[in-house]
């Protein structure tokens, strides 16, 4: 929040800190509502995004109850479906009341009217037991430590027995004062202070509010922070895209180590968000920086000019190549890279420095063959962790869609129960320790998201495609309620080898060359050798069906073996 605030003075001339963010604007909960929080402070995350289109905060306080709610503790306490459907008006609020010789009748409504008679505050819970069970301050704290230790130390049990006991002795139903005390012992599994829910939900509005009104904004201080939160840069860049932010390719003439903002020239206007050199994977900032210093007298006009003026090591010039980030000086990705093994690796010898004499001849020009759009791509992912070009999966949509394999998009459009195959690449895998061995999966192609729930036993039947796949395709049916859609899984596939077909051009036309050395008389499957000998099962004629097992592919330059960042896995 700091480094977007810091963006707006710095390009608005808006000074806004925590204490002067508008409050309770209308379109910021209409986006909340929607569930449109990629990247904001603790409502980012696939369980909260589920719930806040039905619990549709309007103000701060629903943020606040927002906050808390979702957490081990309401969940095990099953005081989540109470609340909603209370809240929805398919449940009347109860507040039951002690004897009349025992007290306040409104005793516990006093407490709970807030959260309409459910208690999700660990406040709440310490107060029922002061008022409805009396106990006294140290029994309070006992309670307090036993909450937070109770698989530990066994003592929750002793409490319970005294509570149920001391508010049935005052009038209280027994079976209410046993679902009472069950509710604050799922405290134990992690709760909330209100106080604490209260600041979390004070930041949860003012970050939902700046990537509302400054998006771009929004999105550079994030891949600023990086890494941190749910989504990889990867996502934060579609997200700001999709939300009209003009996004450009780090590029060594324009970029800072930082993500920047730009002004936009034309009728549009506005800012740009310009990529930083933070994101090309292994440049060191100490290199960034040199080239930032020299870069401020003049701009870069060649390969030799930045090696010159920048001292660049080699090796930095190479990534910088490697990532496409020499447009500038008009060269593209392949281009750049065969410039680059044309470059001296040390500087001026000492004794000719006032001829700055080469110790290379020049290169002659050599008009290499266009790189495929489907390769740049898995080097922009190689080297960025992310593309503007395109989505891996768009390379793919022809083969899937034969095959009758759905767009993420296209789910909105399915019936509940429906059966499906939807496939891409996943972003978050998350096992909460709540969830009773149940995996939520997030996954990503060129149309949007799609959200997978993996029960426990499929979980066990498909533990290492659901574990280590990073392309997965997925098999099973449709779970609506309103907006929200999951795709129940029943069957999963490991499809990572796709990724593979945005390469095989490459492969193709740069075979790896064998020594005679190295001659086999069988050689192994999948091996350079090998790659040209039919595959079992598959037609010396024709193409493969997408789902079918492919070869073996030819052996490919090592930058091949990775295409993708890994997910993010939370437990």
């Amino acid at each position: 929040l700091k480094r977007g605030f810091d963006l707006l003075d710095a390009h608005y001339g808006v000074k806004i800190d925590l204490d002067t963010v508008p409050k309770e604007e209308p379109v910021i909960y209409d986006m909340i509502c929607r569930a449109d929080t990629v990247g904001v402070f603790q409502i980012e995350s696939r369980a909260q995004m589920t719930m806040l289109p039905r619990l549709k905060p309007r103000t701060f306080y629903d943020l606040v109850i927002e906050v808390a709610i979702v957490r081990p503790g309401p969940i095990q306490g099953d005081m989540v479906h109470p609340y909603l459907r209370r809240r929805d008006g398919l449940e009347p609020e109860i507040y039951p009341a002690p004897a009349p010789e025992h007290g306040d009748k409104d005793e516990l409504r006093n407490i709970l009217a807030k959260t309409k008679g459910v208690p999700l505050f660990q406040e709440q819970a310490m107060r029922i037991a002061m008022e409805a069970a009396k106990f006294t301050d140290g029994e309070v704290n006992e309670l307090r430590k036993a909450m937070a230790t109770f698989r530990r130390r066994g003592t929750i049990g002793l409490l319970e027995e005294k509570m149920v006991s001391q508010m049935v002795a005052r009038g209280y139903d027994p079976q209410f004062a046993a679902r009472c005390f069950n509710q604050i012992k799922g405290f134990g599994e992690y709760g909330f202070p209100e106080s604490h829910a209260a600041s979390f939900a004070h930041l949860v509005y003012v970050s939902a509010w700046l990537k509302c009104h400054h998006p771009a904004a929004f999105a550079a201080a994030l891949l600023n922070s990086q890494p941190m939160g749910f989504y990889a840069p990867a996502q934060i860049v579609r997200d700001a895209r999709e939300h009209g932010v003009e996004t450009r390719e780090a590029d060594v003439n324009c970029s800072d180590w930082d993500a920047t903002l730009e002004e936009r020239v034309g009728e549009q206007g506005g800012l740009a968000l310009r990529l930083g050199l933070r994101q090309i994977d292994g440049l060191q900032e100490a290199e960034a920086r040199k080239l930032m210093a020299a870069r401020a007298l003049l701009p870069f006009t060649s390969l030799a000019d930045l090696q010159a003026r920048a001292g660049l090591r080699l090796d930095t010039i190479e990534r910088l190549s490697a990532a496409d980030a020499m447009r500038s000086i008009g060269l593209d990705r392949r281009q750049a890279l065969w410039e680059a093994k044309g470059l001296s690796r040390s500087g001026p010898l000492p004794l000719f420095a006032w001829g700055e004499a080469r110790e290379v001849g020049p290169e002659p020009a050599v008009a290499l063959p266009l790189m495929p759009l489907s390769e740049h791509v898995v080097s922009d992912y190689q080297t960025l962790r992310l593309s503007l070009k395109a989505h891996p999966m768009s390379f793919l949509r022809a083969d899937l869609a034969a095959e009758r394999i759905l767009a993420c998009a296209d789910l909105a459009l399915c019936r509940d129960g429906a059966r499906v195959a939807v496939a891409g690449v996943i972003l978050v895998r998350q096992r909460p320790g709540s969830a009773k061995g149940v995996v939520f999966m997030t996954i990503e192609d060129e149309t949007g998201i799609a959200n997978a729930v993996i029960w426990a036993k499929t979980l066990e039947r498909f533990r290492r495609v659901v574990m280590a796949a990073r392309l997965i395709l997925i098999r099973g049916r449709i779970q609506r309620h309103g907006d929200i859609i999951h795709v129940v899984s029943e069957r999963l596939e490991d499809r990572s080898d796709w990724l593979a077909r945005l390469c095989e051009d490459a492969g193709a036309a740069m075979p790896v060359p064998i020594a005679h050395a190295d001659e086999v008389l069988r050689p192994e499957p999948g091996s350079a050798r090998g790659a040209h000998e039919r595959h079992p099962g598959v037609p010396r004629t024709g193409n493969p069906s997408l789902t079918q097992t492919p070869p073996p592919s030819p052996a490919r330059h090592p930058r091949y073996t990775r295409v993708l960042p890994r997910s993010r896995d939370f437990h």
